[in-house]
């Protein structure tokens, strides 16, 4: 019998903890394990004083593809795994450590809302990001609490309703990365180069000035994920939800019609 790989590698370097998302074979896709596994890892690195930096990463060919779809079509498990994206958002986005995302290959959906919430991402020159969730039927609505905060509207829209593959220069031009890379063997390299620098800072300077970012919102974090979330379930429990996703699996076009919606 083949053991069940673990979801998520953890090694600490000094001050720095790393984080590897670690299903490659299915694109290191966020179930419910991986998601556990995750916010668990967060809350023990923001625990430690010894640590100042947490970087997350993804093994394999890509950083991230998104949601495990075969959980979202699960009733039992749907709401679960939602929850877990919206906890582990909110855990690295006010995680007390700088977060740094190192993205290679692919950064979709939920994969972008990973990077995203942290505070900076160093990514490939050929790494493709996107927000296709209006083309499953569902809303980005917890990546969406991010968008709003980091980018213009009119490029939140046009990410958010076009539901477009787009390219690493078009992601740092609108500031949804920090810096480019020629390739993955660099990747690493421009990570220490940016850590060595958050290091340089003080540590409670750092957190009290990440805490104060996150204090000048009209509303908390919290609050607008869970607004978010209530619109996000609403349209995973759609018909538009279960014809987006089946055609997704079946490698078909949707057929949004609404006498064909089952």
């Amino acid at each position: 019998m083949t053991a069940t790989p673990i979801p998520l590698l953890i090694s600490t370097a000094g001050p720095v903890t790393t984080l590897t998302l670690n299903r490659p074979n299915k694109r290191n896709a966020l179930n419910i394990a991986l998601l556990e596994a995750l916010i668990a890892a967060i809350e023990q690195a923001d625990a430690d004083a010894s640590q100042r930096v947490l970087i997350i990463r993804g093994a394999g060919t890509v950083f991230c593809a998104g949601l495990d779809l075969s959980e979202a079509q699960d009733a039992d498990r749907a709401h679960l795994s939602a929850n877990l994206v919206a906890q582990s958002l909110l855990k690295l986005s006010s995680s007390r450590l700088a977060t740094v995302a190192a993205v290679h290959g692919a950064a979709i959906a939920g994969g972008a809302g990973l990077m995203s919430a942290c505070d900076f991402t160093v990514a490939t020159r050929t790494t493709k990001f996107g927000f296709p969730e209006v083309r499953r039927g569902l809303v980005a609505g917890l990546i969406m609490t991010f968008l709003r905060r980091q980018l213009r509207e009119r490029d939140v829209r046009e990410l958010l309703i076009l539901g477009e593959i787009f390219g690493s220069d078009q992601a740092l031009n609108i500031g949804l990365l920090n810096r480019i890379v020629g390739d993955v063997e660099s990747l690493d390299q421009a990570v220490q180069t940016l850590i060595s620098s958050i290091l340089q800072g003080a540590p409670e300077a750092i957190t009290r000035t990440k805490k104060l970012l996150g204090d000048m919102w009209p509303h908390t974090l919290q609050h607008d994920l869970d607004h978010a979330l209530a619109f996000h379930m609403e349209a995973r429990n759609s018909a538009e939800a279960k014809e987006g996703i089946a055609a997704y699996h079946e490698k078909r076009a949707p057929n949004w019609a609404p006498e064909k919606l089952p």
